[in-house]
């Protein structure tokens, strides 16, 4: 109890720092339009926040995030699954994945524009890129597996679906909860981005790009932080319910954790 205390309290001094270099850097630069006053950006949110559309751009924004994230996870975890299990599998499947992660984002969103519609370009973008996350961290969590168990299972006769259940997934679990975790935060700054370029009618990044065309630093910077909250927010959903599978697993795997 002692020690979250003065974790929150250190996370409090760590913003207020940032709220104190962030006033004197306005104070310095003296200029509106290329960085506004904590106190400005407050107010912009407030006001983007009583807008009419302000839930229908939420919504939409949450809803791509939330599908390129389900798509990204159910595939990346059955791949990586496949691949960790075999090794020709792995050996086949690599080159695909390094094809994936050394391209650039802007090069996918804009490939994702010519293929797709405005709605669903950032959604493909935000697939795409978060996939080779899991897909690695899925494998790197099965590879880890101590081999005494897997050799234990198969002397005992174990079914292989069983043994993927109760000696791979809880080894690899961390490893999952990592990539899960870290796909997520990339999504939203991908369909963020994606939304900039695609425009679609409600959407975070065609707010972020309306901003910008109309030098309003202050929205912009308004809905930026949006995106953080919001972020930030299933980032520790999703931790929190890791935490309570953790908790609620069977006797039987936890022997294997």
């Amino acid at each position: 109890m002692k020690i979250s205390i003065l974790n929150n309290r250190n996370r409090l001094i760590g913003i207020v720092l940032i709220l104190f270099f962030w006033q004197a850097l306005y104070i310095i630069i003296n200029r509106d339009i290329y960085l506004p006053s904590p106190l400005n950006v407050i107010r912009s949110f407030v006001q983007i926040s009583t807008d009419k559309d302000f839930f229908a751009v939420i919504t939409n924004t949450t809803i791509r995030v939330l599908l390129s994230f389900f798509l990204s996870a159910t595939t990346g975890i059955l791949f990586g699954l496949t691949c960790g299990l075999n090794k020709t599998a792995y050996e086949i499947f690599e080159p695909v994945i390094v094809l994936i992660r050394s391209t650039p984002v802007i090069s996918v969103i804009i490939i994702a524009l010519i293929w797709f519609k405005s709605d669903f370009a950032p959604v493909f973008a935000g697939f795409l890129m978060c996939f080779p996350v899991i897909w690695s961290n899925v494998v790197q969590g099965v590879k880890s597996t101590d081999p005494h168990l897997i050799e234990m299972s198969r002397i005992y006769k174990i079914k292989p679906t069983r043994i993927i259940m109760t000696v791979y997934l809880p080894s690899a679990k961390p490893f999952i909860t990592a990539g899960l975790t870290t796909s997520l935060g990339l999504a939203w700054k991908v369909i963020a981005a994606a939304e900039v370029l695609s425009l679609p009618k409600y959407g975070i990044g065609s707010k972020l790009h309306d901003s910008k065309i109309y030098l309003e630093s202050d929205k912009l910077l308004a809905w930026t932080l949006l995106i953080i909250m919001i972020s930030y927010v299933f980032e520790l959903i999703l931790k929190l319910f890791f935490q309570n599978q953790t908790e609620s697993i069977p006797a039987t795997w936890r022997a294997y954790d």
